[in-house]
């Protein structure tokens, strides 16, 4: 499915409070994509200005059509014809997929996805008795809501910082000890931008007239996939406490997912390390002295960085902005 016409099930969680009447409203975003290491310089050798210089997006409304163009790819959803137009900037090529059409993909995946699912326990029959002696490791994640104090202009706007750490490891444990992830969010927040507003509002307009019951279905297995998670669950809960600090809109974010390694795994990836510099250690004790110069980089190790980042923010947007660009052919 397209870019625009994924399922809307955070957007159900996050602006099920948005307004609904709809006006006119023009951004542009940057986004920016940074892997570090071996994959970084391969990203960035064959990725071009793509990975290097991130992704520009212009996003506008206007009545009851909405467009999202960047250099390399683009949409444009009709309320009204209760259409997709997702296109294709190198080629000048745009492909129609009308909201009938996207709820029967979904139907028709869900499907795919239950029969394949009744198959697999078909295939594995009744799974032999676990052993009991050995207990369940019981995850949990711990949340942090910051406010640094630290305030810069974004978009013309003015915005304060506040950053959100999720942290998760094993009960009982610290993350050195048992390993783990830490998720961390640097947000930039102003006052409620009217602009950003409008193009929440019709993107949650869009999913439940595009998906209909699909959306709340979505929204509501989101709900009970939270429920079987208890460390998620906290954490959510956590959040919504620490709702004063997070009033807003985010005009600037971050987001970084470190992975962390066991104090156990630590020692011996500086052991495979010392064996690979001496002749040994196998695959890995090379990919441990790949980590860095002549050894592991970190116990704490980047796995990736995305920002966000709004250039401009217009309360104007017209025809134009939201119709198919010149010289633009229908792929059959």
């Amino acid at each position: 499915m397209k870019r625009i016409a994924t399922p809307f099930a955070l957007v159900a969680l996050v602006a099920i409070a948005a307004p609904l009447v709809l006006a006119d409203a023009k951004t542009t975003k940057k986004t920016l994509t940074r892997l570090p290491g071996l994959l970084g310089a391969a990203a960035s050798m064959f990725g071009g200005s793509a990975y290097n210089d991130g992704s520009t997006s212009t996003i506008a409304v206007k009545g009851n059509r909405m467009s999202d163009i960047s250099a390399l790819s683009g949409s444009i959803i009709d309320l009204t014809e209760q259409k997709v137009y997702s296109l294709a900037p190198k080629s000048k090529e745009y492909t129609v997929m009308t909201f009938e059409q996207m709820r029967a993909m979904m139907a028709k995946a869900r499907a795919d996805m239950q029969k394949q699912a009744d198959q697999a326990k078909a295939r594995q029959g009744t799974p032999p008795p676990q052993p009991t002696d050995k207990p369940q490791v019981e995850m949990v994640t711990d949340t942090d809501v910051k406010e640094t104090g630290q305030h810069k202009q974004v978009a013309g706007q003015n915005t304060r910082e506040v950053v959100i750490t999720l942290t998760t490891h094993e009960k009982g444990k610290t993350i050195e000890q048992s390993g783990g992830s830490v998720l961390t969010f640097n947000n930039w927040l102003a006052s409620s931008i009217p602009a950003i507003d409008e193009i929440t509002a019709f993107t949650l307009k869009y999913a439940k007239a595009a998906y209909g019951d699909e959306f709340a279905a979505d929204a509501q297995q989101a709900m009970q996939a939270m429920a079987m998670y208890p460390g998620l669950q906290s954490a959510m809960q956590r959040m919504q406490q620490e709702g004063k600090k997070l009033q807003g809109t985010s005009l600037s974010s971050a987001m970084t997912f470190d992975m962390v390694l066991s104090d156990a795994a630590w020692k011996q990836a500086e052991a495979d390390s010392k064996k690979n510099q001496s002749g040994g250690g196998g695959l890995g004790g090379f990919l441990a002295g790949k980590m860095g110069a002549g050894g592991p980089s970190k116990q704490r190790t980047t796995v990736v960085t995305i920002t966000n980042d709004y250039l401009t923010i217009e309360r104007t947007a017209t025809d134009a902005d939201v119709a198919l660009p010149a010289g633009y052919k229908e792929k059959k």
